[in-house]
């Protein structure tokens, strides 16, 4: 058997056969290397007492120290083989230290790093090289980015500016629109509503034009903060959850990386955030530590093991966990909001009961397109044909039979007012809204997703086309149309990944209305307004990497806001 599963991991094509092999393998160090990765005649080779393998373990801020010591520890002739060397290498840690990378350490997986540490990384290798007269395009760097280390980056590609190169963010940061020399605001709404260039010029033009929705947040004539009050007015009356009244989840002792044996308390029914600079350790804590252990409580698979802790307590009184992070809703494009949510169930059985397809005896199954019957055979419901290319990523193209509509010619002539399921898949979420308006059930699912600030997105819009903001954002629909108790605990890392300030007032509300039910919402986070909304707050620092992991402080906003030796803190109390 295990020959078997061995090589059908190594040949299989399918990431879906690949995940499930992999459920039954883990990982573990190498017997011979101890995870070390060379020879042992080569890790015997020593410069200044470590060899190339202990420095790579180091975090990026410990090497650079070592690294600055070992002038003393060379001797003048060692030295001067080594000096242009170290400098270089010198040159490159500084650049990786002031976009906020201190806490990586040199070996660090390049699978295992974020989009914005890849993204940052890469910013660091280019302005090592020196180059000028280059056009640099940038995708929101600041993604992960606590305030301490955005002002980092800020100055690094003001640093890349003045070398003689054009720095262009697609950004949401309020601190790096301010600080940009010119502002192009793109709007008015999103999707079909959007495309056009509504403001540009200096941060100061910007927030002086009225047109501009980005220009009045800029400028303090709007505030998120407004809108949280104005959620909380239009919301029912909270659940009175008398039962989880002063109870909270406990977790005990968590050492994992970089974490101190630290305790965590969550209380129930609450909004909590969980921040600190970046490394501190809250994906740690959280992700990889409470998560999997809570997960485990309820019998539920789970990628890796928890990170060491000693127990958890509280878990008793919830009904379920439900992660909802950044990780893609499909991986092809046969997977899309309206099947991820389930909303594409009702509209299929609608088309069902239309008379035409009453007469035809076509039942729900006839309108899937991922089974054989009103499918187009030739992509086999895709849309798209993929095609396979040896030395880079697969390629789609649109199939010449559907015309990319997914359908064979039966199905496509079944019709609801003058619509047919193609029509409907290539709807956005605001399009179909109204257009289904007589349907309690499927207006509903809908409204959610529009509720999330996803109403610009189609139906049918195919997995891999969406960002890891969207993906998040969908599973939160997904998560908020079914019935729920109220006992459950959700945990969301940096929901508001690619929104503007108009989204993120729509994420709150959200946020907030699960609250109200009597759930719990956990949240990591950077965003201040998001943190200012929430009803407890825990801190994780003081710094990243080994400097970090501990908690520094536990409260509401009000007290974090006082809170001495807190860089989020000090953010909150300049910024709001």
């Amino acid at each position: 058997i295990i020959p078997n599963l061995t090589r059908r991991h190594r040949e299989t094509q399918s990431d879906f056969i690949r995940r499930q092999i992999q459920g039954y393998m883990v990982k573990e160090p190498c017997p011979k290397c101890a995870g070390a990765r060379l020879k042992e005649i080569y890790l015997g080779v020593t410069i200044g007492g470590k060899s190339i393998h202990e420095l790579t373990q180091m975090p990026l801020q410990e090497a650079e120290n070592w690294l600055m010591s070992l002038e003393e520890k060379l001797s003048s002739k060692e030295w001067q083989v080594a000096e242009t060397v170290l400098r270089e290498v010198h040159y490159r840690l500084r650049f990786l230290l002031d976009v906020g990378l201190g806490y990586l350490n040199l070996a660090r997986n390049s699978a295992d790093l974020s989009g914005g540490e890849s993204q940052r990384i890469r910013l660091a290798s280019q302005i090592g090289s020196g180059l000028s007269g280059v056009l640099y395009v940038l995708d929101e760097p600041s993604i992960g980015l606590h305030q301490r280390d955005q002002a980092r980056l800020i100055k690094t590609l003001q640093h890349l500016r003045n070398l003689g190169n054009t720095v262009v963010v697609v950004e949401h940061d309020k601190d790096t629109m301010l600080q940009s020399d010119f502002l192009v605001d793109f709007g008015l709404g999103a999707g079909d509503l959007g495309g056009e260039v509504v403001s540009f010029g200096t941060p100061e033009d910007v927030m002086k034009d009225k047109n501009s929705l980005t220009g009045l947040y800029l400028s303090g004539k709007k505030r998120v903060g407004d809108a949280i009050d104005e959620a909380d007015e239009d919301l029912e009356p909270s659940i009175e959850r008398t039962d989880l009244k002063g109870k909270k989840l406990v977790l005990e002792g968590a050492s994992g990386r970089n974490l101190k044996n630290i305790d965590l308390e969550i209380p129930f029914g609450k909004m909590v955030c969980i921040t600190g600079v970046s490394g501190s350790g809250k994906s740690s804590l959280i992700m990889d530590t409470l998560l999997p252990a809570v997960k485990e409580h309820f019998g539920l698979k789970t990628d890796e093991r928890p990170l060491p802790f000693k127990e958890i307590k509280g878990v008793s009184h919830l009904d379920k966990v439900v992660a909802i992070d950044q990780t893609p809703i499909g991986r092809t494009p046969r997977s899309n909001p309206a099947t991820y949510t389930k909303v594409f169930d009702d509209i299929r059985q609608l088309f069902a009961q239309t008379p035409q397809a009453k007469m035809r005896g076509y039942n729900q199954g006839r309108f899937s397109f991922n089974v054989k019957g009103g499918r187009c055979e030739t992509c086999a419901g895709q849309g798209e044909i993929q095609i396979e290319m040896q030395f880079m990523p697969d390629v789609y193209v649109k199939c010449e039979v559907c015309q990319g509509k997914r359908y064979n010619r039966e199905a496509l002539e079944i019709r609801y007012k003058d619509k047919t399921i193609s029509d409907v898949l290539d709807m956005s979420v605001s399009e179909a809204l109204k257009f289904f308006e007589a349907f309690p059930k499927i207006r509903r699912q809908l409204k959610v997703l529009e509720e999330v600030g996803l109403g610009y997105i189609k139906l049918g819009q195919p997995a891999p086309t969406l960002s890891g903001g969207e993906a998040q954002r969908v599973k939160l629909a997904s998560e908020l149309s079914k019935n729920s108790r109220g006992n459950s605990l959700y945990i969301l890392d940096e929901p508001t990944t690619g929104l503007h300030f108009a989204d993120l007032e729509k994420l709150i509300k959200v946020i907030r209305k699960l609250v109200k039910k009597g759930n719990t919402v956990l949240v990591i986070e950077h965003n201040l307004d998001v943190i200012q909304s929430a009803d407890w707050v825990v801190d994780l620092g003081p710094e990243g990497g080994e400097k970090g992991g501990e908690v520094i402080f536990v409260g509401t906003v009000g007290d974090l806001k006082k809170c001495k030796g807190s860089y989020t803190g000090e953010a909150l109390a300049e910024n709001l």
